[in-house]
């Protein structure tokens, strides 16, 4: 049977794996927070038939070896953690980090788990919570006598009253990781640990190379929409050039099997 035929299927897998990352890109090109992934491939094993520097028939050392790839696969799919561009609001519970670190909240079940979506909110009694009512950690609570609330890049908060008395203040915490790459995507703009990403170091804003949050912002996506339309492009070119290599394959099997004819 001819090789190719197997090692362009697999090409076209990878292909298909790449467009859908694509696509799941393009998709979230509007999601506060939202991190690209990019999709890593590898080659897969070759058969030898000569190694390099093994002695000819004539004695000689070869110059070169034979190897014959055996087509490519999946490797993992990986988080781009650059930096989104901000956009800027009217409402004081928007937040954006500028650098490296995570918003933590919990996940309802006694989990932290980590965001860069700040776009926070006051629920009924007071505590600062997510789109999804997810509780911020450490906790915010707001009195329901404020009516300013102030944060700064060091993550220390104020909230004050109509006469500008302050009632209560405290300090923001962000988590940040050596490997982000690594965590887990868990949806809703929310990652998890893994063994992978390492524990969480948490600590304040600007300190200890954590980046500064910035209130009225909000950080958008960093997909960029002409790059992933040149990958679409160049990932349905390579998906037809190794359908075309099945097919010419497939040709030279129907010609070996109509040489009797």
């Amino acid at each position: 049977m001819i090789r190719s035929l197997w090692t362009a299927a697999t090409g076209m897998q990878a292909q298909q794996i790449d467009q859908d990352v694509v696509a799941n890109n393009l998709a979230n090109v509007s999601t506060i927070g939202f991190k690209k992934s990019r999709a890593n491939f590898q080659d897969l094993m070759y058969q030898v038939y000569a190694t390099a520097g093994a002695l000819s028939a004539a004695g000689t050392a070869l110059p070169t070896g034979m190897e014959i790839g055996m087509g490519s696969r999946p490797a993992g799919t990986q988080k781009i953690f650059s930096q989104g561009d901000y956009v800027g609001t009217a409402n004081q519970f928007d937040w954006a980090i500028e650098g490296d670190g995570f918003f933590q909240v919990d996940d309802g079940n006694g989990n932290t788990v980590y965001t860069r979506a700040g776009n926070f909110r006051p629920n009924k009694d007071g505590l600062v919570v997510n789109q999804d009512g997810l509780q911020l950690i450490p906790s915010i609570t707001i009195d329901p006598k404020t009516v300013t609330f102030t944060l700064q890049k060091d993550g220390t908060w104020t909230a004050s009253d109509s006469t500008g008395t302050v009632i209560s203040t405290g300090r923001l915490e962000i988590a940040q990781f050596i490997n982000p790459s690594g965590l887990n995507s868990l949806g809703r703009n929310l990652y998890g640990k893994t063994d992978g990403s390492g524990d969480p170091v948490v600590g304040y804003p600007n300190s200890d190379s954590r980046g500064t949050v910035s209130q009225y912002n909000l950080e958008q996506s960093n997909v960029s929409v002409i790059d992933e339309m040149v990958k679409m492009i160049t990932g349905q070119r390579a998906y037809e050039i190794n359908s075309k290599a099945i097919q010419t394959a497939d040709n030279m099997l129907s010609i070996i099997n109509n040489l009797k004819r």
